[in-house]
């Protein structure tokens, strides 16, 4: 399997994995907290290394480099969503 090949490979496969998250729809409330419990609000992997008070170096959110990062996010949306309109709770302590 040549290099090209591998690509587009991945690709469906990212293409098929982005498309499942976007259709996916939240009915129930234990999985909808879970995955608010579960997914982050904001990237961990941003850093600022700082020695005696100053900054040695920065490292930036390196979440956008995941190719279902935007999917993920939207996920977590549509479970903040359905706690807040369906059920009626206050999505404020999964921010």
């Amino acid at each position: 399997m040549n290099l090209s090949a591998k690509t587009q490979s991945n690709n469906k496969l990212f293409n098929q994995l982005r498309y499942q998250l976007e259709i996916l729809e939240i009915h129930n409330d234990k999985l909808a907290r879970l995955l608010c419990k579960i997914i982050p609000s904001h990237c961990p992997f941003e850093r600022t290394v700082t020695f005696l008070g100053r900054i040695l170096f920065r490292i930036p959110p390196l979440c956008k480099l995941n190719p279902l990062y935007e999917e993920i996010v939207g996920l977590r949306f549509k479970c903040l969503t359905f706690l807040a309109d369906e059920c009626g709770e206050d999505v404020t302590k999964y921010c």
